[in-house]
């Protein structure tokens, strides 16, 4: 059997979800076709040779973690370390800068800048969301009026206009292929998820952003919101380490997913 070594922050508070749980149960999967340990990502360097694979799961924002995570991915490269995720995305793995590239290049994305000097990119609109460049988990996310921005400091933040969004989605992918959407019906309610049924235009919506990716082997979510006009918006793509919802789907999706994630990884080995 080939040997895994699942990264994972068992003890992590994540509101709205347990980590924990969705982490056990993948776990107790795949140790049925692999040799399987886990641990936390700050302690990983000893085990990170003795294994064929690491995968990279729910660890938590990294910046709470960052010295670590960036020895760990200096780690991965020089000792070429074969991951899962693979450590070449261009989005949340990177921060959140891809969101103001993806703007400039006109992606349907929710508006974002990085200064007030471009506040006429988002449009005319009376509230703003502000929130970290290298923010994860809604953590420094921020509501504010014009004139409330207007007098803030604002280095190393994005700002977007605040959008009335008729719900939240989310598509996920394992490697290149779309395994099931959930979305929240009740946007005051971000995880509380239940099955989306997506269209040929919903597909082609997320797609643009996984073909736009630099990612062949790994699982990534794409985030978007519906407007009222019924837009979908990228809200964000997350590409580092995805939370699945995996205890929330129905069983016959979860089955078809764990079934697809082993066939990947014994692929990933050939």
């Amino acid at each position: 059997m080939k040997k895994i070594l699942y990264l994972t922050d068992l003890y992590y508070d994540a509101k709205g979800r347990d980590y924990f749980k969705e982490d056990l149960f993948i776990t107790d999967k795949l140790k049925n076709h692999f040799d399987l340990v886990l641990c936390n990502p700050k302690n990983s360097k000893s085990f990170e040779e003795d294994v064929d694979l690491v995968i990279f799961r729910n660890t938590g924002p990294v910046s709470e973690f960052r010295q670590d995570y960036n020895s760990f991915i200096d780690r991965v490269k020089s000792n070429r370390i074969k991951t899962f995720n693979e450590f070449n995305g261009k989005a949340d793995m990177c921060g959140k800068q891809y969101l103001i590239d993806l703007t400039s290049d006109n992606f349907p994305v929710i508006p974002t800048i990085d200064s007030i000097e471009h506040l006429d990119v988002l449009g005319n609109c009376d509230n703003y969301v502000v929130k970290p460049k290298d923010g994860a988990d809604s953590i420094g996310l921020e509501f504010l009026t014009k004139e409330e921005l207007l007098n803030r400091d604002l280095d190393d933040m994005l700002i977007q206009p605040a959008i009335d969004f008729s719900y939240e989605v989310s598509f996920y992918f394992l490697n290149d292929t779309l395994e099931y959407a959930l979305y929240a019906p009740n946007k005051k309610r971000r995880w509380d998820l239940k099955k989306y049924d997506f269209t040929h235009d919903d597909e082609e919506f997320a797609y643009k952003f996984i073909r736009w990716n630099n990612i062949e082997n790994g699982i990534q979510r794409v985030d978007a919101c519906r407007t009222q006009d019924g837009e979908l918006l990228l809200v964000e793509l997350e590409d580092l380490n995805p939370y699945l919802s995996i205890l929330e789907i129905d069983e016959k999706t979860r089955k078809k997913f764990l079934n697809d994630f082993i066939s990947v990884l014994n692929n990933f080995f050939e």
